[in-house]
C-alpha cells in the first residue's frame, strides 16, 4: 500500500480525478474570477503571515536540533528547511518535504537517526497542535452554531490524530513489545532506532513545551491566513468556523495522496463550507488560494535551490 501511494502516477491520478470532479460540480470560471478580483491588501497581509510562519517553523526546528546536540548551524538548518520545503512541493503532500529535510540533514551531519527524529518530533508536535486548534474551534463554534455533521468529523479527526501522535512519541516502548527475535529485521530495527532517538526528547520537557507553543502559533498563523483570504474574497464566515474547518483541511494536506496539496484538501474544504451557505465557487477559490499561499512560502527555498545549482 505504501509503495502504491509513493507512485507519482497514482498520486497524480487521484489529484486529477478530484480536480476534474470539482470542475464538473463547480463553476470554475466564477472561482477564477473571484481569485483574480480578491482584495490586493488582503493578499499582501496573507503573504506576510506566510513568511512569518516559515520563520517560526525554522525556529522550532532549530530548537529541536540544539536539544539533540545535532552539529549544524542555524543558517545551515534554515537553508535545509527552505530548500527541502521547495523540493517537497514535487513529492507526496505532507511527508515529501519532511523526507527531503531529514535526508539532507543526515547527509550533512551523518547523524541520520537524530535527523529523522528531529523531523518526526517536529511533525508530531505540529499535528497535535492542529488537533488542539480543532478542539478549540469546535468549542467556540458550537456555542452559537451547532452542526452535528461538522462536529462529528472534527471531533473524530482530532481524536484520531491525538491518539496516533501520542503513540508515535512513545513508539520506543510499544515496538519493544514485539518478540525480541523480530528486532533484527530491518522493518523493525530502523523504526526502533528512530523511536529511541525520539525518546531522548522526552528527557527535555522544557524544549518540547516551547516547540509545542511555536507549533500552536504556526497553526494559528495558517488559520489567520485562511481568514484573511476569505475576507479578501468577500466571505462572511465567522473566524470561529475557520478554527473548525481549517484544522481538518490542514490534516488533509498532510495525507501523502496529492501533489502540492491540490485535490483532496480543496474538495474537503468545499464540502465543509457548504453548511454555512458559501457558494462552491467561492469555496474552491478560497481553498485554491490557501494551497497557492503555501507554494508562495516555498519561493525562498526555490531561490536557494537555484542558487546552489547555478551559483
Amino acid at each position: 500500500m505504501t509503495r502504491w501511494l509513493r507512485s507519482v502516477w497514482v498520486r497524480a491520478g487521484i489529484t486529477v480525478f478530484i480536480l476534474a470532479y470539482l470542475w464538473r460540480q463547480v463553476d470554475t470560471g466564477a472561482a477564477l474570477r473571484a481569485m483574480v478580483q480578491a482584495n490586493p491588501l488582503a493578499l499582501v497581509v496573507v503573504a506576510v503571515l506566510v513568511l512569518l510562519d516559515r520563520v517560526v517553523m525554522i525556529w522550532r526546528w532549530v530548537l529541536l536540533l540544539r536539544a539533540s546536540g545535532t552539529a549544524v548551524g542555524t543558517m545551515t538548518a534554515a537553508r535545509i528547511f527552505l530548500v527541502s520545503s521547495f523540493v517537497g512541493s514535487f513529492l507526496p503532500a505532507g511527508v515529501g518535504g519532511d523526507a527531503a529535510r531529514a535526508y539532507a540533514l543526515g547527509q550533512r551531519t551523518a547523524q541520520r537517526g537524530a535527523a529523522v527524529a528531529s523531523v518526526a518530533i517536529d511533525r508530531i508536535l505540529g499535528v497535535i497542535a492542529i488537533a488542539l486548534m480543532g478542539g478549540i474551534g469546535i468549542a467556540a463554534y458550537a456555542r452559537s452554531h451547532p452542526d452535528p455533521k461538522v462536529q462529528l468529523v472534527a471531533v473524530s479527526s482530532a481524536a484520531a490524530v491525538l491518539v496516533g501522535s501520542v503513540a508515535a512519541v512513545w513508539a520506543d516502548r510499544w515496538i519493544r513489545w514485539l518478540p525480541s527475535s523480530w528486532h533484527a529485521w530491518a522493518g523493525v530495527r530502523l523504526p526502533l532506532r528512530i523511536a529511541d532517538a525520539m525518546a531522548g526528547y522526552r528527557q527535555q520537557p522544557g524544549t518540547l513545551v516551547v516547540v509545542f507553543g511555536l507549533s500552536v502559533l504556526v497553526q494559528l498563523l495558517r488559520i489567520l491566513q485562511a481568514f484573511g483570504l476569505g475576507l479578501g474574497l468577500g466571505l462572511t464566515v465567522p473566524f470561529a468556523y475557520y478554527l473548525v474547518f481549517m484544522p481538518i483541511g490542514l490534516l488533509m494536506l498532510l495525507l501523502p495522496i496529492s501533489i502540492s496539496g491540490f485535490g483532496l484538501p480543496q474538495g474537503v474544504m468545499v464540502w465543509l463550507l457548504r453548511p454555512l451557505g458559501v457558494p462552491d465557487e467561492l469555496s474552491l477559490a478560497l481553498s485554491t488560494l490557501i494551497v497557492l499561499s503555501g507554494l508562495f512560502g516555498n519561493l525562498p527555498g526555490a531561490w536557494l535551490y537555484l542558487r546552489e545549482r547555478h551559483p
